[in-house]
């Protein structure tokens, strides 16, 4: 399929999208010309990016540091979990994995060779306290001070995340997320790395997809510690609202440069069809799966996620909570990578507590659990990455635009958005890796994107998904999603073709590149 054809499928497709979040059924489609505000292959091209604007990449400590038992870091849940027979996709664990943690240097000449202004990265909790308490490890606060050093004298922003996922085997002993001491425990991490970084670091976010590793590590299981209780979910994701608005004040406390954010996980959720039934359905996927992280800190309350009353005893709640959860966030910051057509199940008679496939896609019969009764599927209209998510490239004007309205035009930050493909190295071309459909898919995406500024949405930053080939936790190594290719048996980086153009568009702020 040549580019003409993929872009006009892809849009075309995008269509059905802007119907169904209008209350039509998902399954509508109308010619391209028809849709209002849809975006014409031609308007890429005039696409253009507000002076300022943030090209920016992301990654992850146990995604790609590796030195996992170096320089005096402790144990990680993902240690454990990935070093646990069956759990990980081809036997792979973090170990090595890109090996970042000594070849940074070499990751950081790419940033600056590509144009990027900011660099979203995460901080190994474990590395800086080993048993996730007490004094921290000098020899882990050094490698980072010594990375964020050489970020900016390349000109490059540090986009700090605190905890993308490594917790401290030690502290999931005491008992994990559910024990809300580790709140606690948390703000003092927060408040050591503010302290000794944050003469360095502006741009913090606490945790990375809190509803992710909340759900699929305690409510499910398929990530670490394996726990597949509901009633623990609830207790960890509290925990994290607590955290989180813990966190915030130790930062603020400790650096008076710092702005602080967060990076959730989002998914447009598109009614199966125009009942009241399948409305308030992806109501409360929307309450659940994207903003409940986000309500508690703007406004100190749980959103309506439940069919029901907030179960706010099963969360071990307590007088005051509110309080400690509410913090003025100084901007938004969520991932887009593909859609949810979600429908009710409140009527079911036997929902399930499980059923999910480590992917956030919930389809059990009776509905994901007791509580928010939905059903959610990814749809297949649009074509298929290798990792088998649709590309929905209208999906993130829909949700920056909802998250416009719903919080009153807040500076938004896309942190996360990029695509699984498994193109490789290519002899005949003098080993570079063509991977045009990436390139397509960040093309027709970022004209989305420019569609919703244009349409008065504070979007400040973009950070595509991923800098490299990586770790990517319960699928090791078997997805690529790097802008530069990595050969994990030497560690020879080659940047992909997307990544050069992800370069030119970054140097010239528009897509005609």
């Amino acid at each position: 399929m040549d580019r003409r054809q993929f872009i006009s499928h892809s849009f075309a497709t995008a269509g059905s999208a802007l119907l169904a979040g209008r209350g039509f059924a998902a399954e509508a489609s109308v010619p391209l010309e028809q849709v209002p505000g849809a975006v014409m292959p031609a308007e890429i091209g005039r696409a253009r990016f507000p002076d300022g604007f943030m090209w920016g990449l992301a990654t992850a400590s146990y995604q790609v540091e590796g030195a996992w038992n170096e320089d005096g870091k402790g144990e990680s849940i993902w240690d454990r979990f990935s070093h646990t027979v069956g759990k990980i996709r081809g036997g792979a664990t973090g170990d090595v994995a890109c090996d970042q943690y000594h070849l940074y240097p070499q990751d950081i000449a790419i940033l600056k060779r590509l144009h990027m202004k900011s660099y979203r990265f995460s901080i190994s909790w474990p590395r800086i306290q080993p048993a996730g308490t007490g004094a921290p490890n000098q020899k882990g606060l050094d490698h980072y001070k010594r990375f964020v050093d050489a970020l900016l004298e390349a000109e490059i922003r540090p986009f700090c995340t605190l905890y993308h996922w490594d917790l401290p085997q030690a502290l999931e002993d005491r008992g994990g997320w559910p024990n809300r001491d580790l709140g606690g425990f948390f703000a003092d991490y927060a408040g050591i790395l503010a302290k000794n970084l944050g003469d360095r670091i502006t741009v913090w976010a606490p945790f990375n997809m809190p509803w992710s590793f909340t759900y699929l590590g305690y409510g499910v299981g398929v990530f670490p510690p394996g726990k597949a209780d509901y009633q623990q979910f609830l207790k960890a994701a509290h925990t994290v609202n607590l955290a989180q608005g813990e966190a915030f004040r130790a930062i603020k406390a400790a650096s008076t440069k710092a702005t602080v954010g967060s990076a959730y996980g989002m998914a447009p959720a598109y009614p199966k069809t125009d009942s009241d039934a399948d409305r308030a359905a992806a109501a409360r996927y929307h309450a659940m799966n994207n903003v409940y992280f986000l309500e508690t800190a703007m406004h100190g309350r749980y959103p309506k996620a439940f069919v029901g009353e907030i179960p706010y005893e099963a969360m071990g709640f307590r007088p005051g909570d509110d309080q400690i959860m509410k913090v003025p966030l100084d901007w938004i910051g969520f991932h887009y990578y593909t859609r949810r057509i979600v429908s009710d199940a409140s009527d079911a008679s036997h929902p399930g507590s499980d059923g999910s496939f480590g992917t956030e896609i919930e389809d059990t019969a009776g509905g994901r659990d007791p509580y928010t009764r939905f059903r959610a599927v990814m749809p297949t209209e649009g074509p298929l990455t290798d990792g088998g998510l649709e590309v929905w490239p209208h999906g993130i004007y829909d949700l920056v635009m909802q998250i416009t309205r719903e919080y009153n035009r807040p500076i938004i930050e896309i942190t996360e958005s990029g695509c699984s493909y498994l193109d490789a190295p290519y002899e005949k071309e003098n080993g570079r890796v063509p991977d045009p459909r990436r390139i397509e898919f960040f093309r027709e995406e970022l004209a989305e994107l420019v569609r919703a500024i244009a349409d008065g949405a504070n979007v400040g930053a973009f950070h595509a998904w991923s800098l490299l080939d990586n770790f990517e936790w319960a699928d090791g190594y078997s997805q690529r999603y790097g802008l530069t290719y990595v050969d994990f048996r030497d560690q020879k980086r080659t940047v992909k073709d997307s990544g050069l153009w992800y370069g030119r568009v970054a140097a010239a702020n528009r897509l005609d590149v």
